[in-house]
């Protein structure tokens, strides 16, 4: 049973702007936690139903994991789906995490999903020197062109936010379809009441096209911890190429790219299970290593070194066929 290996709690936090927040957590029951992990849901999705596979799986392996539902998201209070503002999430996320996260000094991880990623790269520019590291799973750092809304549709979204913010009335693609690869998961998500499942309000699809291209334009090159980035080769709600582009542009001196072929958006929900299997292989693996606490002799023979960069293999032969064609 799950339960040997760890214990789950919910809670709650009430932000600045006085909305309730839902939280909850799964805490290793055998010894002191490796390292914490912060969960970055995606949009329209919540933590304690959608993202529990990725925690439960995180806690057997030793880390302690919270997840906190963003305004309008899950438990949480708001209007269902309505972001009407990104950045005050990111403040919600940073006051929540940062708490939780006091007490793992060197130990602190970020993990987002799609806006989650987003939300991760955003919560590290806020505190630059904070987080030991993030792992982004099919970042938003751009829509991909699939689901971005007409030019014509972009214009009247931005002058029609401040008078209707709220209308749930963007045409896009069915996520769900476009995101997870197996239909098991598809009706999970379709039946979880948690989970909004309406058309986007008008000014969410703008603070989720702003952020993007806040993202892609801005942030991508500033970002310094260490990285871990997964995404499907065949994804078509997220962009891979901007994955590629963060990357290849990020300064990070310790960073690794998979790019999995044949994978959708939803790597650790809704793929094959031999596809998740591989996927958290990836993850646990590379928190291991930057969790675990080098003896004297490893930094001794580590003085001086520059971390390595990595790229996986299946992207490195992308970008040969790339420039081929």
């Amino acid at each position: 049973m799950d339960e040997e290996y760890y214990a789950y709690a919910e809670g709650s936090v009430v932000n600045s702007r006085g909305m309730q927040l839902f939280t909850c957590s799964w805490s290793p029951k055998a010894a002191a936690s490796r390292a914490v992990v912060c969960l970055c849901h995606g949009y329209a999705v919540e933590c304690s139903v959608t993202m529990r596979g990725t925690a439960e799986r995180l806690a057997r392996e030793g880390y302690a994991v919270y997840g906190l539902d963003y305004e309008g998201h899950g438990r949480s209070d708001g209007l269902p789906g309505y972001v009407p503002d990104l950045d005050a999430v990111v403040r919600d996320c940073d006051a929540f995490f940062s708490s939780v996260a006091a007490s793992f000094p060197g130990r602190r991880f970020l993990l987002g999903e799609s806006m989650g990623g987003a939300v991760a790269l955003l919560l590290h520019r806020a505190r630059p020197d904070y987080w030991s590291g993030a792992i982004l799973v099919a970042p938003m750092c751009k829509i991909a062109e699939e689901m971005r809304p007409h030019p014509v549709v972009v214009s009247v979204l931005k002058a029609m936010t401040r008078v209707i913010p709220t209308w749930p009335v963007v045409p896009t693609s069915d996520v769900i379809e476009l995101a997870y690869r197996t239909q098991t998961k598809r009706d999970e998500i379709r039946r979880n009441r948690l989970c909004y499942k309406g058309r986007p309000r008008l000014k969410t699809a703008y603070e989720l096209l702003r952020v993007s291209l806040h993202l892609e334009s801005t942030v991508l090159s500033q970002v310094r911890l260490p990285l871990l980035i997964l995404h499907g080769a065949d994804d078509k709600v997220t962009d891979p190429s901007v994955s590629e582009l963060l990357y290849r542009t990020s300064p990070s001196q310790d960073k690794t790219f998979n790019l999995y072929p044949g994978m959708w958006h939803a790597l650790t929900s809704g793929e094959l299970p031999d596809n998740m299997h591989a996927v958290f292989q990836d993850i646990i693996s590379w928190l291991n290593h930057r969790s675990t606490p080098a003896s004297s002799s490893d930094v001794d023979a580590d003085a001086g070194k520059q971390p390595s960069r990595v790229l996986s293999l299946e992207a490195e032969q992308k970008a040969k066929h790339d420039a081929k064609h």
